[in-house]
């Protein structure tokens, strides 16, 4: 029981009420959904009492595990000072100090903040800057954009637009603005994706307003990892031919990847960075970091603004939890804590390659995924991964699977102790599915 309501009542009410994020209403209709009472750590209760280990830190939010008191406390503290105020013509200390804080540890040459409420408008908010950027600086044809096979950068319309999950783009085909997909540079195909991406660049540079990439590591499409030097490569040829580079961190960023943000791997910095999920670690908000010279392109008058904003972007919460967040990475090593756990996720991982039905698996940092023999539709709409959540969810872990793809990115924090559980019950239940 939760506040007096049965489980059985929450459940009737949902169904009736709740639209779920990519969820079938007739899948929906037919699961027993896990109905969740309280979180701590990098566990969970449903209301009956289970406990189910986070594998996936609630999409990818939940770094620093599930009611860090640090966070509470900032939480409480911030709302019982100042809540809330529009950012517009006003300022205040959090979103004051936290963009400070903000440019001193994000790569060097990153120098202006704008806010946002999630990382999906922190890409949006990208997309709008380099258009309006490029029209101010004289250049008003730079109104297209390049993005890897596979990419995904969020749900509002311009990050669908450049996503490259067809299942995604395909029911908004009609209205999504033009965008380029390139080759996504796997371990096999790293000089064909090249070689496109630079002949595309080369010939189209003068359209071209930007080219945006997942830093290391593609997400949705099933965790895939490009090495450190396509990364070097995107830049150099970015730069060499005045095209901006949008680095989307939403995902990747915040230590995800054993570096605090993924274009430490290549020693990079973007001309335009996207931030969300973990910036916050509980509830909505994100920002767009940008250099100087693209600031600069705003200058001149005030028909030269950004115009664009949110009621809540800067929202004093928000950035006050924001600056909390970044002062427990310092204070708890939380980037070198995923560099002394990331060698016991990738062994894990390794014995998964050997199951039977297990196909290819690959880690970086806390990342892990292994690709299952395709059933049903296959690829994201496959079931495969689904058989191995139900296994899971038996043994006590949530591990919510990207089709045909299963894969773990527990929180940061995660105790040595939950971390091998976690993975132990992914192993068996991949085991178990080939029975």
């Amino acid at each position: 029981m939760t506040a007096g309501i049965s489980r059985e009542r929450i459940v009737e009410l949902d169904r009736a009420r709740v639209w779920h994020p990519y969820t079938s209403a007739d899948v929906w209709e037919k699961t027993d959904p896990i109905v969740v009472a309280r979180a701590e750590g990098s566990t969970f209760w449903d209301v009956d009492g289970k406990k189910y280990l986070d594998g996936n830190s609630s999409w990818y939010t939940a770094v620093l595990g599930h009611g860090h008191p640090r966070l509470l406390r900032a939480l409480r503290e911030q709302s019982e000072r100042l809540a809330h105020v529009a950012l517009a013509g006003v300022t205040h200390e959090p979103a004051a100090l936290l963009a400070e804080e903000l440019v001193a540890v994000t790569p060097p040459g990153l120098s202006r903040v704008f806010y946002t409420d999630n990382g999906s408008t922190s890409v949006e908010v990208a997309v709008k800057l380099a258009v309006q950027a490029w029209r101010q600086r004289g250049a008003p044809k730079k109104t297209r954009f390049l993005a890897l096979e596979g990419a995904f950068h969020g749900d509002t319309l311009a990050p669908t637009s450049l996503g490259g999950v067809e299942v995604f783009r395909r029911p908004f085909a009609n209205i999504v603005f033009d965008c380029i997909h390139t080759p996504f540079p796997s371990p096999d195909a790293y000089d064909r994706a090249l070689k496109s991406l630079t002949s595309l660049i080369e010939r189209e540079k003068d359209t071209i307003a930007a080219v945006v990439i997942e830093p290391m590591v593609q997400c949705t499409a099933g965790m895939r990892i490009h090495e450190p030097r396509f990364l070097s490569a995107v830049r150099e040829l970015t730069t060499k031919n005045d095209v901006l580079l949008v680095a989307d961190e939403v995902f990747a960023g915040y230590g995800r990847t054993g570096r605090m943000w993924a274009c430490d791997h290549a020693g990079i910095t973007p001309d335009i960075m996207c931030l969300g999920k973990a910036f916050s670690a509980m509830i909505p908000m994100g920002a767009t970091l940008v250099t100087e010279d693209v600031f600069d392109a705003f200058r001149g008058g005030k028909d030269r603004a950004f115009f664009y904003g949110h009621t809540f972007c800067g929202n004093p919460i928000g950035a006050g939890l924001a600056r909390e967040v970044l002062a427990i990475y310092r204070d708890e090593a939380i980037v070198e804590q995923v560099q002394a756990k990331a060698p016991r996720i990738a062994k894990a991982f390794d014995r998964i390659a050997a199951i039977p039905g297990v196909e290819r698996v690959r880690s970086l940092g806390m990342i892990a995924a292994a690709d299952l023999a395709p059933s049903g539709d296959g690829g994201y709409l496959g079931n495969a991964g689904w058989r191995v959540y139900e296994e899971a969810r038996k043994r006590g872990a949530y591990l919510r699977p990207l089709g045909d793809t299963v894969y773990v990115t527990p929180p940061l924090n995660i105790g040595e102790g939950d971390l091998d559980a976690l993975l132990g019950i992914l192993e068996e239940s991949i085991r178990a599915i080939q029975r």
